[in-house]
């Protein structure tokens, strides 16, 4: 096992009502004028937003609302929302909401409290982030884990480019996580919810350190990991035959924050290769999210089998109950058609694209020949042109 610092600051507040403690969670930070990041659905719809926003005034916390984070969350309503809060001299930014609305809530913080540069300038690597805002999330979908961790995505609609940026001032002050807050998400959004906790340990799973046949000493991440996987694999059928589920919902809403916080990696790196195939797809198709990863990940595995196949053979024996790495591929690709997100290009509804079209994909995804993509196999423009093509049908 490598040698690893390991810090995860985020306060959180897990169980039934877990979200009337928000207001005095803001207090406690520092916060008394706090822009309230959410999207358009059901924290509108559920009357959630109205509970949180009358919580906060009792509290004599001002609110200045911004609303509409769409999925991919997008650099124009990011930066919209930089100046609202601006204006308004927040102090605060709390996120309502998934995955879209925590990010957009993140690279918020990071703009208000870096005026003078331009917020994209963070994710392509131009400026170096260096403060931010404090800020805060109540979750209502089990999905990104962006929740409690050190990362967010945000989507250059103008550029068609969907970057990501590491540091821990991403680490929201507090979460909020109440299962019941996801009953009212429809079931593809759970779904692609499911795929993405399940990527982003299976992203962990697979990495250079595992490369020596899978015998490398890591054994507590290893089973961290692979139990993490088999819950989350008994769950999901039981949440979305039943969105009302207390307790598979509540196993999954943890499994999502424990996929994404850091744990299911430590002692060895990162791959995410997948989600950097994924991140094209959506940057350029609006795709959600956990769709474009299922979509990429059995491409993905066949191509790179030969760095390993133990790996992969393991991955089928401790979480499949099966032998073979073919088999291993297989159980998950089946499982991800079981909960109903797709597994090529057609199923994801972008239909077979034309040879320009991969192309420039893959040459974006290596940020035009400035990098190689992963570590369990490091991928450069060819291979990935290899692995969206095998996705091409």
């Amino acid at each position: 096992m490598q040698a690893f610092t390991f810090h995860t600051p985020t306060e959180i507040i897990f169980g039934k009502g877990a979200e009337d403690n928000t207001a005095a969670l803001v207090r406690k930070y520092g916060g008394s004028r706090a822009l309230v990041v959410y999207g358009e659905g059901s924290v509108v719809r559920s009357g959630l937003l109205d509970k949180i926003t009358a919580g906060l005034a009792a509290e004599k916390i001002t609110v200045e609302p911004h609303g509409g984070a769409m999925p991919n969350p997008h650099l124009s309503f990011v930066r919209a929302g930089i100046k609202k809060a601006l204006a308004f001299n927040a102090d605060f930014i709390l996120a309502i909401g998934g995955g879209s609305a925590i990010d957009a809530a993140k690279a918020i913080a990071h703009g208000t409290a870096n005026p003078d540069t331009d917020v994209w300038k963070f994710w392509t690597r131009e400026e170096a982030l260096t403060k931010t805002l404090p800020f805060g999330v109540v979750l209502t979908i089990s999905a990104a884990g962006s929740e409690t961790s050190n990362s967010a995505v945000i989507t250059n609609t103008e550029l068609g480019l969907k970057r990501g940026l590491g540091t821990d001032f991403n680490r929201p002050r507090f979460t909020v996580m109440n299962p019941e807050l996801t009953f009212t998400v429809p079931k593809y959004p759970t779904a692609c919810g499911i795929a993405d906790i399940l990527m982003h340990t299976l992203d962990r799973y697979f990495t250079a350190e595992t490369t020596d046949g899978g015998t490398q000493s890591n054994e507590t991440t290893d089973a961290l990991a692979e139990a993490l996987m088999a819950t989350v694999i008994a769950n999901a059928p039981k949440v979305l035959a039943n969105l009302c589920d207390y307790h598979a919902q509540s196993e999954i809403m943890w499994c999502g924050s424990l996929s994404h916080n850091g744990i299911m990696g430590l002692g060895r790196g990162m791959d995410f290769s997948v989600h950097q195939l994924g991140h094209e797809l959506s940057g350029k198709f609006d795709v959600p999210h956990g769709a474009s990863l299922t979509t990429m990940w059995g491409a993905w595995a066949r191509y790179v089998l030969s760095v390993n196949p133990a790996r992969f053979a393991r991955l089928g024996k401790q979480v499949w109950g099966v032998e073979t790495p073919e088999e291993a591929i297989g159980k998950t690709e089946d499982f991800f058609r079981v909960i109903g997100t797709p597994t090529n290009f057609t199923e994801l509804g972008i239909g077979v694209q034309p040879p320009e079209v991969i192309d420039a994909m893959a040459e974006s995804c290596t940020f035009f020949g400035k990098r190689l993509v992963g570590s369990f196999k490091p991928l450069g423009k060819a291979d990935i042109l290899a692995i969206y093509s095998a996705a091409n049908v």
